[in-house]
């Protein structure tokens, strides 16, 4: 419940605890806390244990938590048993990596045969990658409009 609670806030509550009820007084205050604690899950239990008697004996697998909408679809859709609404075909249709993994094997492919030819041996219409330049060059700067009127 408490699992992202570090010892350092633990003892800042602590402190701001002692600070608000003093040392007296703390003792009591945690009882108090437990017990209205203690009775909430008791009544908690109580109402869920009255929800699943009046549900009757077709609903004695029913949890609660499967209220919760992400655990309903969790549990019904993605991961009910077989495909019924070809979820996955319809995954494996939409996810890209396949064909990119393809294309990437198609360019190293082309990027190794490239690099094998003897220099002798390759032309420019043999190898057009070979020519092309994709060096990032600055653009060409002209000189900037003026306008009279804009002063």
């Amino acid at each position: 419940m408490f699992s992202d609670v570090g010892v350092l806030e633990i003892l800042t509550l602590g402190v701001v605890a002692v600070l608000l009820f003093g040392p007296d007084k703390l003792p009591e205050v945690i009882q108090n806390v437990t017990g209205f604690l203690r009775k909430v899950r008791e009544f908690s239990d109580s109402a869920k244990q009255g929800i699943r008697a009046e549900l009757g004996p077709e609903f004695e697998d029913f949890e609660f938590e499967d209220l919760h909408p992400k655990a309903l679809v969790r549990k019904h859709i993605l991961d009910g048993e077989g495909d019924v609404f070809g979820l996955t075909e319809l995954r494996d249709a939409l996810d890209p990596r396949p064909e990119l993994t393809r294309i990437a094997d198609t360019v190293r492919e082309a990027a190794g045969a490239s690099a094998e030819v003897p220099a002798e041996a390759a032309t420019p219409a043999a190898t057009p990658a070979a020519r092309v330049d994709l060096t990032k060059r600055p653009a060409a700067r002209s000189a900037p409009s003026f306008d009279p009127d804009a002063t």
